[in-house]
């Protein structure tokens, strides 16, 4: 799987970057419709990096798979 950078807007609540709303493309603005799933990889052991994921709808109709790393504030796109 390759990921590309891809800036992402999000509801900021208690916590910053708690989930996206809006992907921004070269090409395209996608509305976020729908968050089908969400889980987070790493953290458990000391020094490790909390990724999170995001499996969305897109308001074209499109899925899309979107992981935030919060050490270098960073969303990347599976293509």
């Amino acid at each position: 799987m390759k990921w590309v950078e891809v800036q992402v807007e999000c509801y900021e609540g208690y916590r910053s970057r708690e989930t996206p709303r809006r992907l921004i493309t070269e090409d395209a603005v996608i509305g976020v419709k729908e968050i089908l799933d969400r889980w987070y990889e790493g953290g458990v052991r000391g020094g490790s990096v909390v990724l999170n994921y995001f499996k969305v709808r897109g308001d074209n109709g499109k899925i899309y798979l979107l992981r935030y790393n919060a050490l270098f504030d960073r969303w990347v796109m599976a293509v």
